[in-house]
């Protein structure tokens, strides 16, 4: 028996679990990748205030050596559900665990390529995100894969840091397209699709199947990202992307409380994700402290 459960493990939920553990509250956390969510895959953090640089491992890292300090602890399963109640259930592929509150802090995952060779770049001239990335490949030339308004956002952002910057779409229209016409360094490259990721240690060029290769050093995936809340959706309220829809961290349910990336928000960075937890995890204690 605990008093928050903390379902997800990444930077939101292990803020939520620092504050909660320094109020005087037992906390588990489950996760059933391990801790650290997708910040792990960033070769260095730049952008975090207060913290010149760090990679990514480094940073989750600390914050579970921190979480383990103020004795806070870690189950690695799968969650599968949760039974409300007045003692609420978190139901794993192996076990029940009882606690009086819940956060669920599970992010999201990115959209990716599907390439054999993906997972070998990531950090390595991959990048699922170009505000935490862009300024790695100062002066030199990338590619943004993707049609939407977030590629097109991306593309505008490196074209201000980037030599060229290549935007990859898969339609032979464009919606975006008068946003970037008047910006000389945005190459579209339309009816395309990466189909090959060329490179040893880093990322050298990429291959289209027109046939094409196109010199890199950078590869932008912005094909949009998946909420994993499709086994909490009885509990909250979801919008048509799966985001959990929340404007201060509360869900419909009383005791059960949302973290980080998984839910509807303008800003998807290290700085909202423990922006979250911080919240979370305060207005859980103040949950419980009633009963």
């Amino acid at each position: 028996m605990k008093d928050i459960i903390i379902i997800g493990a990444g930077p939101s939920g292990m803020t939520a679990a620092i504050y909660a553990l320094r109020a005087n509250k037992s906390v588990l956390l489950i996760d059933f990748k391990g801790y650290g969510g997708q910040i792990i895959n960033a070769k260095s953090v730049v952008n975090y205030p207060g913290i010149k640089e760090i990679s990514g491992i480094d940073y989750a890292k600390t914050l579970y050596e921190q979480v383990t300090s103020f004795g806070g602890e870690f189950v690695f399963e799968k969650v599968k559900d949760i039974i409300d109640g007045d003692i609420k259930k978190v139901v794993t592929e192996k076990c029940e665990y009882e606690c009086k509150s819940v956060i669920i802090a599970t992010g999201t995952v990115n959209k990716g390529l599907g390439l054999e060779n993906e997972d070998k770049f990531i950090g390595r001239g991959l990048s699922y995100c170009a505000t935490c990335d862009g300024n790695f490949y100062k002066d030199l030339d990338v590619a943004v894969v993707g049609s939407g308004e977030v590629a097109t956002d991306d593309a505008i952002y490196l074209s201000n840091i980037c030599n060229k910057v290549y935007l990859i779409i898969k339609g032979d229209e464009f919606k975006y397209l008068d946003k970037i016409s008047n910006i000389d360094n945005i190459e579209v490259v339309f009816n395309s699709s990466v189909t090959n990721i060329n490179g040893e240690y880093k990322i050298s060029a990429i291959e289209i199947n027109n046939d094409k290769t196109i010199p890199v050093n950078g590869v932008f995936v912005a094909m949009g990202q998946t909420p994993e809340n499709g086994n909490f959706r009885k509990f909250v309220d979801l919008d048509e992307n799966g985001y959990i829809k929340s404007l201060d961290c509360t869900t419909k349910v009383d005791g059960i409380f949302v973290a980080g990336d998984n839910r509807v928000k303008e800003l998807r960075q290290l700085t909202t994700a423990v922006n979250d937890g911080a919240i979370a995890a305060t207005k859980a204690c103040k949950y419980i402290d009633t009963l």
